[in-house]
């Protein structure tokens, strides 16, 4: 379980310290779970599941449905999601491939005088 939050924080861009700050959930627990010392409780698991989006299956490595690209796709997403001028990307975006909103975005900043 824990190398898929390990590939979950890094898909994302945060850190397990983000996490636990933003869930509630120890430090502590994380250490205890990548070392083998304990495993996830179900409240647990729904905290962390419903904080990347994604369901607990998939979290304990059950799911295979959510591919890394959708993965990647998200934490993208989630990143733009911070830019007022990428806004109007979202309607766009529902059922779009990661390249194709890479090159909406570059669309968009080109048209605002971004890089």
């Amino acid at each position: 379980m824990y190398e898929i939050f390990a590939k979950l924080l890094q898909l994302h861009g945060v850190t397990a310290y983000r996490v636990s700050k933003e869930t509630g959930i120890s430090q502590t627990t994380f250490s205890a779970w990548k070392n083998g010392i304990s495993v996830p409780k179900q409240e647990k698991l729904e905290k962390i599941a419903d904080y990347f989006d994604v369901s607990i299956d998939y979290l304990m490595g059950r799911d295979e449905t959510v591919s890394d690209e959708d993965l990647e796709l998200n934490a993208y997403l989630e990143e733009l999601r911070t830019r007022p001028e990428m806004k109007m990307l979202f309607s766009l975006t529902k059922n779009a491939t990661k390249q194709e909103v890479e090159r909406a975005v570059k669309v968009i900043e080109a048209l605002l005088g971004g890089d």
